[in-house]
C-alpha cells in the first residue's frame, strides 16, 4: 500500500507530471516520470512535498482497461508494485502510471517487470 505521503493528489501534479516528464512505454503500461529536483521544480511547495514526503505517485487506469472490477484489481496491483518500487525511488520524483489494456489480463509480476524496465530505461537516458 502507497503511504498517503507517497501520492500525487491534485489535479495539477498529475498534469505538470504527465506533460513535462519524460514518458517511458511498455507493453502494459506508460510511466511519466518528472524529477523534480533535476527539472528546478517550477513550484518549491512541490518540490518540499516531494523531498519530505518521498518519491510521489499517482495512478490512471481508464475504462479502455476494463468495467469497475477489472480497474480495481488493476489499480490494487499497481500500488502494490509501485510501493515496493518507491523504497529505491529518489525522493524527488514525480511518476504517473497509466495502465494500458494490457494490463487487465497482466499478472502482478508481469506488470512489476514492466515498472522495473521501465525506471531502468529512465536511469540510463538520464
Amino acid at each position: 500500500m502507497l503511504p498517503q505521503s507517497n501520492k500525487l493528489r491534485s489535479s495539477r501534479d498529475f498534469t505538470v507530471t504527465v506533460r513535462r516528464g519524460r514518458r517511458i512505454g511498455r507493453k502494459t503500461l506508460v510511466l511519466h516520470i518528472r524529477d523534480t529536483a533535476a527539472s528546478g521544480g517550477g513550484d518549491k511547495t512541490d518540490t518540499q512535498i516531494a523531498r519530505f514526503g518521498g518519491p510521489r505517485v499517482g495512478l490512471v487506469v481508464s475504462k479502455a482497461v476494463g468495467n469497475a472490477v477489472t480497474r480495481h484489481a488493476v489499480s490494487r496491483k499497481l500500488r502494490h508494485v509501485m510501493a515496493a518500487a518507491a523504497q529505491d525511488l529518489p525522493s524527488t520524483m514525480d511518476i504517473v502510471v497509466r495502465a494500458l489494456p494490457a494490463s487487465a489480463t497482466a499478472t502482478s509480476q508481469e506488470l512489476s517487470h514492466d515498472v522495473q524496465s521501465a525506471l531502468a530505461t529512465y536511469e540510463r537516458r538520464r
